[in-house]
């Protein structure tokens, strides 16, 4: 990994014997990951999140008599220790396997199903993980922080809503997409806002349509290679789900680039009536949804550590963008960005030895 010679001692990395302070900007899994490892290593965290709940794009929005799951419709578990977390949230109750019936639709040809895999859901919405992550931590939701202040050695913050936050921290956590840790790290730590400048992130338009009677399909979900629609998916077939009659209706990212700034109005009637063509029935209500910052663009590169650290100073960036996108991901670069600070807040060397973990896909 890069190093950076000749900064001298690292403060916070002398305090050997004592907890660290530190503030995570972001409350979705790679956030909540870090702030989780660093809690349970006995540090001193504290999370801000802009919107009113953890979860980022584990989402999951209620109404009168359905709900949707939003954001991520699911995900999967492939790297071992992902496995062993996912195993431990099944546990405690907050996971299960979704045993959907998933087929993939071309122009022309009928619905081939797709081979099986194991995709999991959060229970009873896809919240649960995130909330189980951030139990016990101190969060702070409803907060835009816009600016990190260095001052005295230490972090500051600024929000949106309250100005200059009067707490001092001896480590920072980025945990937001991409285009918004840029402006946040481009004073704190340059040569990181550099390298999150150069990860570009796919919008995704989604409307939750509540439908006037259960379709009968003949699949839960599935990947639609034609038209303004790349995945559809039947919510109330997975496990613990109240209601009735809900279809998560995902745009394609290109079809979503094309009509990033369309009025919601719009965006429900163009993907309603593409899933009324796929068969769909007829539907009562619905709303649209845009994430800006929904997917990475490129993939993790070969032995890319999936965080950023900048020890000299104690900043660090995660998100899934940094490991190869989706909920694994996610988990992936906060777990591993939570270990590495606290290797250097625990081995001596490293009051020797400040170092800069880039991200080297980027870098």
């Amino acid at each position: 990994m890069p190093k950076v010679d000749d900064v001298g001692q690292v403060r916070f990395m002398n305090q050997k014997y004592a907890s660290a302070s530190v503030v995570v900007l972001g409350g979705g899994i790679a956030g909540l990951a870090c702030a989780y490892v660093l809690s349970q290593s006995g540090h001193r965290v504290t999370v801000f999140e802009k919107s009113r709940g953890v979860g980022g794009r584990m989402s999951t929005r209620r109404g009168d008599g359905w709900q949707c799951d939003h954001g991520a419709p699911y995900f999967l578990a492939r790297d071992p220790s992902f496995a062993s977390e996912v195993a431990r949230w099944m546990a405690a109750g907050a996971v299960a396997p979704w045993h959907a019936r998933v087929v993939s639709i071309a122009p022309h040809a009928p619905p081939e199903a797709l081979p099986p895999v194991t995709r999991y859901v959060g229970v009873p919405g896809m919240t649960m993980p995130a909330r189980l992550l951030s139990k016990g931590i101190n969060t702070v939701t409803s907060a835009t922080i816009n600016e990190l202040v260095r001052e005295g050695g230490s972090w500051r913050l600024s929000s949106t809503e309250s100005g200059l936050i009067d707490e001092r921290f001896d480590v920072v956590v980025v945990g937001v997409p991409s285009p918004q840790a840029v402006p946040l790290l481009d004073c704190a730590a340059p040569e990181l806002a550099r390298a999150a400048a150069r990860a570009r992130m796919r919008p995704v338009w989604v409307v939750m349509a509540q439908c006037e009677a259960d379709p009968a399909l003949g699949f839960d979900a599935a990947v639609v290679n034609e038209g303004p629609l790349g995945w559809i998916a039947n919510d109330n077939s997975k496990p613990g789900r109240a209601g009735h009659g809900t279809w998560a209706l995902h745009a394609s990212s290109t079809w979503t680039e094309a009509h990033l700034e369309d009025e919601p109005a719009d965006v429900v009637h163009a993907l309603v009536a593409a899933f009324r063509e796929l068969g769909g029935p007829a539907v009562r209500t619905a709303i649209a949804h845009r994430w800006r910052y929904a997917h990475p663009l490129e993939t993790k590169g070969e032995g890319a550590p999936g965080y950023m650290w900048r020890a000299q100073d104690g900043v660090g960036v995660c998100g899934d963008w940094l490991a190869g996108g989706g909920v694994e991901g996610a988990w992936l670069s906060g777990n591993r960005l939570g270990a590495a600070i606290q290797q250097s807040w625990t081995d001596p060397a490293c009051a020797n030895r400040a170092e800069t973990v880039l991200a080297r896909q980027y870098s």
